[in-house]
Parts: C-alpha cells; structure tokens; sequence
C-alpha cells in the first residue's frame, strides 16, 4: 500500500506560485506531485489567503475549532451509546435473575467490555462486585461453613442413615460442641433427612418448623382454576418403591394447562435434589412473568433459605404454601401422584430406577 505524502505550508504555497509563473503542468512533473494537487491548492489559497493550508489540528478560526471539538465529543459520545446499548443487549437476560447472575456476567465479560462501563450500565458499584469476586466472610460465615461441611460429610459417610443425635455424637468425636438441637437447625437448613425419616415425613405431607421465616401464608387459596400461562405453578414431592429402595419424584405443574414443566428424580431429599432442579427446569421450560405465584406444602424442601433465595432471584414471585395440616391446599399435585402411581407401579413386582424413569417420563408425555 502506497504511503500517503504530507505537503507543508510552504511547499504548496511555492507550488501554486510556480504554476501561476509557468506551465502548471510542466511544474507538478518537477516536483513530483499530482496535477489536481495543485489545482486544489490554488482554489484553497484564494478562497482562505494567509488562513490557507492550516494543517492537522490547526483551525482557521474560533468558530471552525468549536465546531470540530463538538463534532469529536459527538462522535465519543456515540461510540459510548452504542457499547451501552450492546452490554444491556448482551446482560438482558441476566438482570431479571438478580444480582448474583448479574456479577457472573461481569465476571464472564471482562475481556470484552470495560469494568466500570459494565457496572454503570447495570446499576452495580465496582466495590459491590469486588467484595462479591473476593467472597470476603466473616469469622462467623467461616464458621458456619465449616460445619455445614462436617455435617454434610458425616451424613453422607453415613449413607444418609444418621440423624441428629448422631450426627451430634459424632461432631463431638471431631471436636466440635454441638448439640442435637443445633444440628437439626443445620441440617433442615441443608435439606438433609435421615433415611428413617423420609417415608414419615413424605405420608405426613410437611414438617413445620416454628418461627420459620421460610414458610409462607396460603395466597391461592385452593383457586386452582386460572386463565393465563405462568399465572399459578403448583409443586409437590412423592416417593415411589423400587427394587433398591425409594425414590422421590419432585414436579412442577403449572395451573393454567396442567403441564408438567419441571421434575426431578432423585435418590435423595435434599434441596439440591428436589426443588432446585425441578425449578430450574421449570423456568428453563416456561418463562415467569410479574406476579407469578407458587405454590407448595411446607416440606423442608421448601421452607428453607436456599430454595427462597433462588425464588427471590427472580422479580415479583409470591410464595404460597398450604397451611399445616390442611392436604387439599396442595391438591392438585397429590392428584397427579396418585393418577401416576395408578399407571407406573407394578403390584407384582418392583421396577428398577431405569424402568421407573422411563415409565413416568413416558406418562407424563402422554398426558400433555
């Protein structure tokens, strides 16, 4: 590529002279330089005389510097507007799950938009996200994380059979003072119980806590008929028998065209096995809109702080729960259970996980 030639002031000044005294022509072979250069030269000089040839950065008046420094400011401002408006585009679906997938956007884009623009056009102070990336905890926070790890642990080395006293029992041989009380207080916050425990609780529909923040007054109110998408999901927990032992089969149903849009099966009763992965299946499948409400019994799979706070993470959801005691608040997925369980389970001998899986996966197929 041919490198463009700068001319100065004087240089063009001598060219448009000579050509006037000669044969312009004759003058731009001489000097090596296009003929329409000095044409453009000589129109320029007498339109602007000594304002002529002012150069790069050079204004021939006020007026015409003014104009140049507002049309560069423009010309930023539009560069701004239009790497606001991509990053809003990129984070859209981000923002209406709340902070926490708000900051893992800003983690995961750090290489392609600037920090401080993210977090402008986002509504996040830079410090917020720091002390988010840097996880600073209290010694408390510490604390409490190292003994919902042993508790944790020790339940699953157990094989889930351990319940609180145990458990108890147990951290005390490791160290830790803990009494029995304190330990249901973490594993109901865990979503952890022993397998003894399931089949009582799963016939008696909930375990209520007292004073538990995470339990919810009866918003539906048994109004099961509803005329719009996303207006009303209902969900529900149920274990089934197989040849190894239970499993417990999680759904989210939503009211308006009794579909199912979420499920999980899993071994296990904890939050990260039942109701987390349900829901999250759920909005993957239907989209939330304002206002939406939904409804459970009171199980520990429910009322707890972790299934709350991912229910929080997305605006203007109203949490309902069926009051104690009171099953038909919750009926319309004991009647999908009890329809399922109608179909699937074979009086004369018990299915594996395998067959199980695909026998309700299977009915839940036909009946929407």
């Amino acid at each position: 590529m041919e490198i463009r030639k700068i001319y100065d002031r004087d240089f063009r000044i001598n060219a448009v002279k000579l050509a006037l005294e000669s044969n312009r022509f004759k003058v731009a072979k001489e000097l090596g330089i296009a003929t329409t250069n000095i044409y453009r030269w000589q129109a320029e000089l007498k339109k602007y005389g000594p304002d002529s040839f002012c150069g790069g950065g050079h204004f021939r008046n006020p007026e015409q510097k003014r104009f140049s420094e507002l049309k560069r400011t423009l010309k930023q401002k539009l560069k701004d507007t239009e790497l606001e408006i991509e990053i809003f585009k990129s984070a859209s679906k981000y923002i209406p799950q709340g902070k926490p997938m708000i900051f893992h956007f800003i983690e995961n884009n750090l290489d392609t938009y600037p920090l401080w623009k993210m977090c402008k056009v986002l509504g996040i102070r830079e410090f917020t996200y720091y002390r988010w990336r840097d996880k600073i905890l209290s010694p408390r926070q510490c604390q409490t994380i190292l003994l919902e790890e042993e508790i944790s642990s020790i339940f699953y080395e157990y094989k889930e059979r351990y319940g609180n006293i145990k458990i108890s029992a147990e951290l005390q041989s490791r160290g830790f003072k803990l009494s029995p009380a304190q330990v249901t207080f973490y594993m109901r916050k865990l979503g952890f119980i022993s397998k003894f425990g399931r089949r009582r609780i799963i016939k008696s529909g909930s375990l209520f806590i007292p004073h538990n923040p995470c339990v919810f007054p009866n918003v539906l109110n048994r109004q099961f008929k509803v005329e719009e998408p996303s207006q009303v999901w209902v969900s529900g927990i149920t274990s089934i028998e197989i040849a190894t032992g239970l499993l417990f089969l999680t759904i989210i149903m939503d009211l308006f065209d009794t579909k199912i849009i979420g499920l999980s099966l899993s071994d296990g009763l904890t939050i990260k096995e039942t109701s987390i992965p349900a829901w999250e299946m759920a909005v993957h499948n239907r989209k939330t809109k304002k206002g939406l409400i939904f409804h459970s019994d009171r199980s520990p799979q429910y009322a707890n702080k972790m299934f709350t706070r991912k229910l929080n993470s997305y605006q203007d959801i109203r949490r309902s729960m069926s009051r104690q005691g009171n099953h038909l608040d919750n009926a319309i997925p004991k009647t999908f259970f009890t329809s399922l369980k109608s179909e699937i389970v074979d009086l004369n001998m018990l299915l594996t996980k395998k067959q199980i899986e695909e026998k309700i996966f299977e009915y839940i197929q036909n009946q929407q």
